[in-house]
């Protein structure tokens, strides 16, 4: 039986998910785990340290250091990330969402979009958790980072694992967003809305992209693969976690089995390894709730139903979820517009493309197609267009902290769909960053007595979430037909409006004048608007909130030095800990958690380290 000082369990796959691979969550266990194992390696490197991973190794994979091909790890038969589906609900009607996350060597943060985002530092205040205030927390954030777009920023960091860039490579469709949003939509411009308190203004979109190389910059190569020198940092992927191995309420191990995605000829049955200091669960959103409950630690009622013995009644295990609520709208593009159709169609711009990047890290193989943004907040007039639904929200949660944003709206310059006739194509994305709705992910017996997830997405379920989608459409469909690349809608991807609708959508010759009215919609083109975020809204990959960082009595799981409440020597870290909506893509906050975590276990541990 091996042994190791510390076993990171994020290796962790439910064993029915309707025929689809399954594993830890998006930007969340496998970016925190290798960012808290590289530190520790670091700081000590005779530490025995295990990273159990249900996904495969990364290292080097065209998949995952090349930016460009990210949207491919989203294909159906992709197995580098799993698709957790949600039980059908009546808010989207009657659909089942569909939530992916990833499984390999480093999680979300080698299959995401790679979009740079930072929420306002008020977001940790409001966690209210002693040591996670943004004072503590600003510190690390530039520790984690090199910033390389501008010097001498007081919040950003420049000696980081971690880069960021504007990828070298510039897209026009983000200046005619950008334009249209200064002087139609009458917001202002900064070159930096990543300062952690900027808001309601149009910006570049950075990018976790390393100027120089090209290449993505993710957990994986930037905190462990670099230690591939130390033989006391290992990393066995392919591995699924069963449980967590107790004495007398102590963690001493992990009990896991080979991934039947990543090796399905490889022997089933169980191993064990212990753990001589600690365990540190870091599945994520799906996977650390799931292996807590495997491990007798949850609500009473959910493990009686699975057939597990109690060892710790801790409700809030696994309730708490949360995400953001997003939707891509497609529009047609100008034929001379500079897209990523092309190099997604593997047409000959391709390899023009990758020797480009090979020999100096440009070109479009270094894009993500995402070079602008707003994080968006409703003016006077604007908030008088919306639903009422949205204003009790408004006043209670937005209107007094004007650092937080509704939504961000950006400009994709490709269709982000497979189904389209070749030709060039442009994107409104739109989410909202403080749904109010919540779900939760437990562990349940399907009928043929397998495991499964019982996974409520919550999306819609409070009523004021869908009115920024709705107004979002509006306002994003404004500032495209203004666009001087816009040539109409692709009407497949936009609401079904009825016949002789001012809202009708085709195709167009060009752009409207800036100064144009704006589309007037009926009661009934409202209704087809809504019902198309009900069909049509989906995750922005952006779990968290299952194993909440808060009181025991609050229903929380971990306290603030992340130890689960009732045992002992265990500990989550991941995207599951955060006990509220960060206004961010949340791979800035999975870094972060990683780096306080790093810290906390040093601490613990006797080990030396700096900030």
């Amino acid at each position: 039986m091996s042994e190791f000082d510390i076993v990171f369990a994020g290796g962790e796959n439910i064993s029915s998910c309707s025929g689809l691979p399954c594993s830890p969550s998006f930007c969340t266990g496998g970016t925190t785990a290798c960012v808290i194992a590289g530190r520790l390696a670091a700081y000590d490197p005779s530490m025995r340290i295990l990273i159990l991973e249900a996904g495969q190794h990364t290292l080097n994979k065209p998949i995952h250091v090349q930016p460009y091909q990210y949207p491919f790890n989203q294909a159906v038969t992709s197995t580098t990330v799993t698709f957790n589906i949600g039980n059908p609900s009546p808010r989207l009607n009657g659909r089942a969402p569909i939530v992916p996350c990833g499984r390999c060597v480093g999680g979300g943060s080698c299959v995401n979009f790679m979009v740079y985002t930072r929420a306002p530092a008020s977001d940790y205040d409001d966690w209210g958790a002693n040591g996670w205030e943004s004072e503590n927390l600003i510190p690390l954030m530039k520790k984690l980072e090199t910033y390389e777009v501008q010097p001498d920023r007081p919040t950003h960091g420049y000696g980081g694992p971690i880069k960021v860039s504007s990828a070298r490579y510039k897209l026009g469709i983000s200046d005619e967003f950008i334009h249209v949003g200064t002087t139609y939509h009458k917001r202002q411009f900064a070159d930096d809305t990543n300062d952690l308190e900027t808001c309601n203004t149009y910006s570049p979109w950075r990018k976790y992209i390393d100027g120089a190389t090209g290449r993505r910059s993710d957990a994986a190569h930037h905190y462990v693969y670099n230690q591939a020198h130390n033989p006391n940092l290992q990393v066995w992927d392919g591995k699924r976690v069963k449980r967590i191995i107790f004495e007398d309420k102590r963690a001493v191990g992990v009990e896991f089995t080979s991934d039947p995605v990543s090796c399905p000829d490889a022997d089933q049955s169980s191993s064990i390894v212990r753990a001589s200091k600690l365990v540190v669960i870091s599945a994520g959103a799906f996977g650390s709730p799931t292996i807590l409950e495997r491990s007798g630690i949850g609500a009473e009622a959910i493990l009686k139903r699975c057939g597990i013995e109690q060892l710790v009644d801790l409700p809030g295990v696994g309730e708490n979820y949360q995400d953001h609520n997003l939707t891509i709208v497609p529009y047609l593009a100008a034929d001379e517009a500079v897209t990523m159709d092309a190099i997604w169609r593997g047409e000959s711009i391709l390899q023009e493309s990758l020797a480009q990047w090979n020999t100096g890290g440009k070109s479009l193989i270094a894009q993500n197609g995402m070079d602008s943004k707003i994080k968006w907040r409703p003016d006077d007039e604007e908030l008088k267009a919306m639903d009422s639904a949205f204003q009790p929200r408004w006043k209670e949660f937005f209107q007094d902290r004007p650092d937080k944003a509704v939504a961000i709206f950006t400009a994709f310059s490709a269709p982000l769909s497979d189904n389209l006739p070749p030709r060039n194509y442009m994107s409104a994305g739109y989410y909202t960053l403080y749904p109010a709705s919540v779900g939760s992910v437990h562990i349940k017996v399907t009928e043929n007595g397998k495991e499964g997830v019982d996974f409520t997405t919550g999306f819609l379920d409070d009523p004021s979430d869908i009115v920024p989608l709705d107004f979002g459409y509006k306002k994003t469909r404004e500032i495209f037909r203004r666009m001087a690349s816009y040539r109409g809608e692709v009407a497949a991807g936009h609401p079904d409006f009825p016949e002789g609708s001012a809202a009708a959508c085709g195709e167009a010759s060009g752009p409207v004048d800036l100064n144009a009215p704006d589309i007037v919609y009926t009661a009934e083109d409202d209704e087809a608007i809504n019902r198309f975020h009900r069909d049509l809204v989906q995750t922005a990959w952006h779990s968290l909130g299952t194993c909440a960082m808060k009181p025991e009595a609050d229903k929380g799981v971990v306290d603030t030095r992340l130890n689960v409440y009732g045992v002992s020597n265990l500990k989550v870290a991941d995207m599951s800990i955060s006990p509220l909506n960060v206004g961010t893509n949340t791979y800035s906050t999975a870094l972060l958690i990683g780096e306080r975590a790093a810290i906390i276990i040093a601490e613990d541990l006797g080990i030396k380290f700096d900030i």
